[in-house]
């Protein structure tokens, strides 16, 4: 029976972190967002030094790889099986294909024998300060290549630039998400003076744990105060409570 154009990829193995790969990915709020400058400079250098006339900052998800940034390439994303940084994901350093056609996990990949007819990939996997590989910042030619030393770790540089970049994005997010929490506990909060109920933003009344806990990510645990406890049972000693 003959293999589809795609049979070699699909066979590539999931990282065995790809739970917390997938959710670190997640957390970096960066899949599906428009352009930005700051990525597209890095392609267009690792183009340049690479020699090549396409450069992708590309993130793998669960069941595509998207590029956040694309210099000498059209599309959005593609398929994960016909991903090549389905594979760098598995590195801890550059993954360098000289010639997709002589290399049989790629030899029948719709993008080897298809445009934009890969021959030459390299990807510098794009890692978490705890390990998982997001994607990669991958160059491609449709000729045979073969970088030099240099280039190699100009490209790996560059990688660690745009995971540079994520944090600081990621950073940003949680802050403005912490700020806005802030923001809602320091205004005046509307309270019922006989059963203590807050007044949310609809105008509906809850429990002040309710309220807390869905604008915060404060948890609760109850007991009694020493002055309740002699209220509501009088015959507990509070020493044996602490």
């Amino acid at each position: 029976m003959a293999s589809s154009p795609i049979d070699y990829l699909l066979k590539a193995p999931l990282p065995a972190n790809e739970a917390s790969r997938l959710e670190a990915l997640r957390r970096y709020r960066i899949l599906d967002t428009t352009a930005e400058l700051a990525y597209d400079d890095i392609t267009r250098i690792a183009a340049a030094i690479c020699g090549v006339p396409i450069a992708l900052v590309s993130f793998v998800d669960a069941e595509r790889q998207w590029f956040k940034s694309k210099i000498g390439l059209a599309a959005e994303q593609t398929p994960r099986e016909q991903a090549f940084c389905a594979y760098t994901i598995h590195q801890t350093s550059i993954l360098e294909v000289e010639d997709a056609t002589r290399d049989a996990r790629f030899s029948d990949s719709a993008l080897v024998l298809g445009d934009p007819h890969i021959r030459f990939y390299a990807g510098a996997p794009l890692v978490t300060s705890a390990g998982e590989a997001l994607g990669s910042l991958c160059v491609i030619d449709s000729q045979p290549h073969k970088l030099t030393a240099d280039q190699k770790g100009s490209l790996a540089a560059l990688a660690r630039l745009v995971m540079n970049n994520l944090e600081l994005r990621r950073v940003s997010a949680d802050y403005a998400e912490a700020a806005a929490k802030i923001r809602t506990l320091a205004g005046m909060l509307p309270i019922c003076c006989a059963c203590k109920q807050i007044r949310n933003d609809q105008g509906y009344w809850q429990q002040v744990e309710a309220y807390i806990s869905k604008h915060t990510d404060v948890r609760f645990s109850h007991g009694y105060c020493p002055k309740c406890l002699e209220i509501y049972f009088p015959d507990v000693d509070p020493e044996t409570e602490k």
